[in-house]
């Protein structure tokens, strides 16, 4: 009998193991985060089992914070931890999620999605401070002392912050940054360059890096969600905005892009703050805009399905988008990719991935560069 082992003690790792004798259930269990009973972010190795048929069972699936995000989901799996697959058999049954694979290498990678490791992280914004202009800096520290990368690119007088992964398991945010990012810098980039001409990025890539590195799927170090501490950010439970937004009260915002990720919803869209105190004809007319924009820009976009409007002076300030849109009168939106697949475009075999969000974020320069003129 193979001796088949689980681990999770690396980059993003999460999950407990309660059984591992019988290969044909598996029980597992996936760790909260720390300080917050929000958890639906998986992420293990199994070594040992090349060729066995496993049954691998997530006992506490119906806990989790978005339970209609297992319908139709298909877990992750990667044998080199380049080339993420779906799994076919993957069922959510009697509050459960159940994932039947057998592995086709000694060592293989589970997950709920494609990971973003905090080394490429490092490796990529190291690589794009290489380029001319483009300066590379830290907002300040977040709650484990890691630091709060922010790069600014650009010459122009309109400020456009871009942030991703408040919710540190939404990984496919820091994937769309990752290709926006990469678009940008291209010098052989004619809309990117006159883009640049236009005006000023600042870019934060991460906005939870304690939560990524340690599996958490919604929070910080603190058991903060972060996208909810924007008009009480402190330093004592929440460092992560609280210098976010130091930095943007001296570079205000003409725009303000929040990425993220949806665990139920199987599209890519974008919520607005309609909701907010003062919400000016212009906002609605530059939202509008820029949604027209970006649908011309990707068809992986669309504005058929996604979040209900808030109702007017029902907006909850403590959302970057809505507190940004508020505070600073300018054009803030959140953009939302799925968990799952893109529904309009699925693909079987990967899903909604790191490469699509890629694309989308590149997409997104052809957005930005469509109302540029007049936000």
């Amino acid at each position: 009998m193979k001796k088949i082992q689980i681990s999770f003690i690396f980059d993003s790792g999460n999950i407990k193991v309660n059984s591992i004798e019988d290969y044909s259930n598996i029980r597992l269990e996936i760790r909260p985060d720390n300080n917050s009973e929000y958890f639906q972010w998986f992420h293990f190795r199994v070594t040992g089992a090349k060729g066995v048929p496993l049954k691998i069972v997530l006992t506490n699936a119906s806990k989790a914070a978005f339970p209609d995000g297992w319908l139709n989901y298909n877990a992750c799996v990667s044998v080199d931890r380049k080339t993420w697959l779906r799994v076919a058999e993957t069922s959510y049954r009697g509050g459960e999620l159940i994932i039947e694979h057998t592995p086709s290498s000694n060592c293989i990678y589970f997950s709920y999605f494609e990971p973003y490791p905090l080394e490429r992280h490092n490796d990529f914004l190291a690589e794009a401070a290489t380029h001319n202009n483009v300066k590379l800096y830290s907002l300040g520290e977040s709650a484990q002392g890691r630091s709060m990368d922010c790069l600014s690119v650009g010459n122009g007088k309109k400020n456009i912050w871009i942030i991703a992964r408040q919710h540190p398991g939404e990984t496919m945010a820091e994937w769309w940054m990752e290709g926006f990012i990469t678009r940008l810098l291209n010098r052989n980039d004619k809309v990117s360059s006159e883009l640049l001409q236009k005006s000023k990025f600042f870019m934060v890539p991460n906005m939870c890096p304690d939560g990524s590195f340690i599996g958490n799927l919604r929070t910080n170090w603190c058991g903060a969600n972060l996208n909810r501490e924007w008009n009480n950010a402190s330093l004592n439970f929440s460092p992560e905005v609280y210098w976010t937004i130091k930095a943007m009260d001296n570079n205000k915002p003409s725009l303000c892009m929040d990425v993220h990720g949806d665990e139920s919803l199987p599209y890519n869209f974008i919520a607005g703050s309609e909701g907010i105190p003062g919400y000016t004809p212009k906002q609605a007319k530059d939202l509008e805009a820029f949604l027209s924009s970006y649908k011309t820009a990707s068809p992986d976009f669309q504005t058929e399905h996604g979040y209900p409007k808030d109702q007017p002076n029902s907006a909850n300030l403590g959302m970057c988008t809505n507190y940004t849109a508020h505070k600073y009168k300018c054009l803030s939106v959140t953009l939302e990719m799925p968990f799952k697949d893109n529904a309009n475009f699925p693909n079987l075999d990967t899903g909604w991935n790191g490469d699509r969000s890629a694309d989308l974020g590149a997409s997104a320069i052809d957005a930005i560069f469509g109302i540029i003129d007049f936000i």
